[in-house]
């Protein structure tokens, strides 16, 4: 395992590479002028112009600027704004309100979605079951800023459960949290349901039930593990996309998340904002990938890696 580990690790340097200088390209691709856009309606006088572009390396070509990012990076340098404000203070400012967020959205999914697949899963064709198929397509059918609103009305507005947006509090996270968690809940129920109900018909489910072996020893030790590496294998990647920040979701409740500082930096044409936010998440892209990974082998003892 150690070896497969630190061979992962190595891997991950060019696609660590690829990735950030492929997202560096894109978000400098952008049209406009960010200098001028900074001035808003009254231009910058031409020598403060030119200082701001020689300042952000904005003259140089597109290679010599992603090699002096990098080589900025390296050192912890995520950059500045157009206003002088490192990057990194600004995700620090963000990320957590982003984080507990997506902890909270996390956490409703796999308690919801695998427990509803679960009971439709051992029930396949039953009241549960038809009420987990038809509940996962209309959420599923719904668009998130639709879902969003009509929460916000509902459980805000009209009957005064939750805050109608967030006001610092973990209660006031709580209904952006299961606006974002209800899509990947859907998924999760739907494939945990999936999963399950194939490994109840596997040759080895079978077996043990000839052995003798109670239905819960069967379901809990030898079908839910293996039912449970595709849902992993979702679960990691979502764990990834919820970190970055749902722009929907926080732009509906008025979260000053990640999400939300990215959608205003796009707007503002703050590149330098964009890049240093998206690179850090496909650190979390890739380390969550790797734990998915490590936890095959906890799930499922015939996968091994040495």
């Amino acid at each position: 395992m150690g070896r497969y580990v630190l061979r992962r690790l190595l891997q991950l340097i060019p696609v660590f590479i690829g990735t950030t200088f492929l997202i560096f390209a894109l978000v400098f691709a952008i049209p406009g002028d960010p200098i001028r856009a900074l001035a808003g309606d009254r231009p910058l006088p031409a020598p403060v112009q030119e200082e701001l572009r020689d300042r952000y390396n904005l003259d140089d070509p597109l290679v010599v600027q992603y090699g002096k990012y990098m080589a900025n990076l390296v050192q912890g340098d995520f950059g500045q704004d157009f206003r002088g404000r490192p990057v990194s203070d600004i995700m620090a400012e963000r990320w957590p309100i982003t984080i507990k967020l997506s902890l909270a959205a996390f956490a409703i999914e796999i308690v919801i979605g695998l427990l509803a697949g679960l009971l439709a899963g051992l029930r396949l064709g039953s009241f549960i079951d038809n009420v987990v198929r038809i509940s996962t397509v209309v959420i599923i059918s719904i668009p998130v800023f639709v879902l969003g609103f009509t929460l916000q009305i509902l459980l805000g507005v009209k009957w005064e459960i939750f805050p109608v947006a967030y006001n610092g509090t973990f209660n006031g996270l709580l209904l952006p949290a299961i606006v974002l968690a209800s899509l990947s809940l859907a998924y999760v129920a739907r494939l945990t349901r999936t999963t399950l109900a194939e490994n109840l018909r596997a040759d080895y489910v079978r077996t043990a039930v000839a052995k003798g072996l109670p239905r819960r020893r069967v379901v809990g030790v030898h079908t839910l593990r293996n039912s449970l590496i595709p849902v992993v294998t979702f679960l990691g990647v979502d764990l990834g996309s919820l970190m970055a920040g749902a722009i929907v979701t926080e732009g509906i409740f008025n979260i000053p998340g990640i999400g939300n500082q990215v959608f205003r930096s796009i707007l503002s044409q703050e590149s330098t904002v964009v890049v240093g936010i998206v690179t850090a998440l496909v650190v979390i892209y890739l380390f969550s990938n790797l734990i998915v990974d490590i936890l095959y082998a906890v799930l499922d003892p015939r996968i091994r890696y040495d």
